[in-house]
């Protein structure tokens, strides 16, 4: 009976000890989730909890009279991780939004557990389509461009270009999976075809076998539907056994970051769409020369697009009066974006962030200058072209 009465009154307690740390410490609390020793911790990790911080550092330190504290963790692209580190923040914490993500499976799993928590859950690097498509969510936002945005320009142009027989070499997971099936449909709907394709494990050190099927398809397209350091060690053995420049190589998810580890001797003429570049004008340059001083490298579009999400988060909040998610979630669509990331962005109901976008070249290590001097424009990509229509996806909110 004593050991029941104890129970009873632990379970009478929970909602108590459930509240969140910041209430009582007077702290806003919000958190970045990513990769940080993995594979794609070249492309976000460390780097991209400087850009936070300069974003907090920038907006005055506090917001609503509290100071901002960032929680930083790493999901090791592990799905049940990011959902416990997930929770843990949201009802330890009392953290407000997390941010980042960058593995598209930690990203889809998490779009739930923010809905039931009433917080919000900002995707600045993870990828895949559905995260405003099937599984989209008012309390869920998608900054950096998705893999229909990336993949379908380039597919439609290489097609154009007379390159119409593609063969992928695919990440097995959730972000490979979307990437390529948007692909697809892009290649199909502009008259290619795709001869077949091959699924790779995340963070694989040897590709020879699902290069060799490649080659051995002789599609005039190697399309290589990965990112991170996959992408740069897919590269760098595509030549190595002539892959490449026997078939042309695709690849759509390419970062700045990606270019700098494979380097101009293997990534020149890499042609791919970016959301950002560090050397477009007077205004950019100046950010990330203050990134460069913190970090000792350039930032690729994902530590720009968290740079941005972040300060309109804050600037939200700051004219909401309020905390509360979907309160914040309103005053960041009814505000424009206009910072060093965009001058036209706006956020849409199925929570897509849409603004110009760039098709982008890698230059020869004859064409680059200087050091970080790594791409060219080809075109601009006004906005409503650069993103899926809205509804096209499968996401019902927005449309009538």
């Amino acid at each position: 009976m004593l050991f029941r009465a104890i129970r009873l009154l632990a379970l009478a307690l929970l909602p108590a000890l459930a509240t969140p740390a910041s209430a009582d410490d007077g702290k806003f609390v919000i958190g970045i989730m990513n990769d940080q020793s993995g594979p794609y911790a070249d492309l976000s990790g460390p780097s991209s909890v400087q850009a936070m911080r300069m974003a907090i550092e920038d907006f005055g330190g506090s917001v609503l009279g509290k100071p901002i504290e960032l929680l930083v963790a790493d999901h090791q692209n592990k799905v049940d991780v990011g959902l416990e580190i997930a929770r843990r923040w949201y009802e330890e914490r009392g953290v407000t939004a997390i941010f980042d993500i960058t593995n598209s499976g930690v990203a889809l799993a998490l779009q739930n557990l923010a809905k039931s928590h009433d917080r919000l859950v900002i995707f600045d690097s993870a990828s895949s389509s559905d995260l405003t498509g099937k599984s989209c969510s008012p309390f869920t936002m998608q900054w950096n461009a998705d893999n229909w945005s990336n993949g379908v320009a380039l597919m439609r142009l290489l097609v154009k270009q007379k390159l119409d027989s593609f063969f992928f070499i695919t990440a097995d997971y959730a972000f490979g999976a979307s990437l390529e099936a948007d692909a697809r449909g892009a290649i199909a709907e502009a008259g290619g075809t795709t001869i077949g394709g091959v699924r790779a494990p995340l963070n694989t050190a040897d590709f020879s076998s699902y290069l060799l099927s490649a080659q051995a398809s002789h599609a005039q397209v190697v399309v290589l539907a990965n990112t991170g350091a996959d992408l740069s060690t897919s590269l760098k053995q595509a030549n190595e056994f002539g892959v490449a420049p026997a078939q042309y190589i695709a690849a759509p998810i390419t970062y700045l970051s990606d270019v700098n580890a494979m380097g101009l001797a293997i990534a020149h003429d890499l042609t791919f769409m970016q959301s950002w570049y560090w050397d477009l004008n007077d205004a950019t340059r100046a950010w990330a020369k203050r990134f460069y001083d913190r970090t000792q490298r350039m930032p690729n579009d994902n530590q720009a697009v968290l740079y941005s999400s972040t300060r309109h988060y804050l600037d939200a909040a700051a004219k909401a009066g309020t905390d509360d998610a979907l309160a914040v979630a309103k005053a960041m669509r009814d505000a424009p974006i206009h910072d060093v990331f965009t001058d036209n962005g706006h956020i849409r109901e199925d929570g897509r962030v849409v603004y110009d976008r760039y098709l982008m070249k890698v230059k020869t290590p004859q064409e680059s200058k200087y050091p970080w001097d790594y791409l060219e424009v080809v075109a601009k990509i006004p906005a409503d072209q650069a993103f899926r229509p809205p509804g096209a996806g499968g996401c019902k909110l927005g449309v009538p």
